[in-house]
């Protein structure tokens, strides 16, 4: 489960988070909409540990982040707008390169099988990733995150720049995950891309939580008119 508790914290004479609370089960999406500088990168960076609120607390599996940062991080899967790998490496060899790092050994069939079922197609696997898109490094990243076996996954703008086709692949992998049980953070801009993805949403605006939903009760065009009166004001 990810939490986030009454969540407050400043940064350079500004409040990047106001405030916050919600909470992902495992087996939801959530999908946490703002537009830039509206603090959802700000609160990714508290669930990793990397800042620490000045008051409240946020929780991965049960564990206080800003306190156990190191035993947190162990139970996150963490995709980025822009997966960094070693392009003259392989796919299945940046795999076992991260997988490594943290102390994990997986045959080369157990690679193969994590990149797969991560989307990305056998013939790809023993490519240098200097000759992937973008969409296919995302799914790389994903399968880093998910031979983690992680609980909670937290995705920082992760369709930005992918082709409507990769975006929808990156969705359908996103809602195979929960159905796994995991709990999923997302945050975006892309009112369609969390519509069409997410279980939940949330509206983010100078780090305030203004408004919290369930996909099924709106539709996209509806979220859309929520979303910028929300920005007008």
């Amino acid at each position: 489960m990810i939490a986030i508790q009454n969540a407050s914290l400043s940064y350079k004479g500004k409040q990047a988070v106001d405030s916050l609370s919600l909470t992902v089960a495992g087996g939801e999406i959530y999908g946490l909409l703002g537009p830039n500088g509206a603090g959802k990168s700000t609160t990714m960076n508290m669930l990793l540990g990397f800042l620490k609120p000045d008051s409240g607390k946020t929780i991965i599996a049960g564990i206080n982040t800003s306190e156990q940062a190191g035993t947190s991080r162990k139970h996150i899967g963490y995709i980025p707008e822009n997966v960094n790998l070693y392009p003259y490496l392989s796919g299945i060899e940046n795999l076992d390169y991260f997988c490594k790092i943290a102390n994990l050994h997986y045959s080369r069939q157990e690679l193969s099988g994590f990149l797969t079922k991560c989307g990305l197609r056998e013939e790809a696997l023993n490519r240098r990733t200097e000759t992937y898109s973008k969409g296919m490094r995302q799914k790389v990243g994903i399968a880093i995150a998910y031979a983690k076996k992680a609980s909670a996954y937290l995705l920082d703008e992760p369709a930005s720049g992918l082709d409507p086709l990769a975006s929808n692949e990156l969705s359908l992998l996103l809602k195979k995950l929960a159905d796994e049980g995991a709990a999923i953070l997302m945050a975006s801009h892309d009112i369609f891309r969390v519509r069409e993805t997410c279980h939940r949403i949330g509206i983010l605006k100078h780090g305030v939580l203004v408004n919290e939903m369930h996909t099924s009760a709106v539709t996209a065009n509806e979220l859309e008119k929520i979303y910028l009166n929300y920005m007008q004001d």
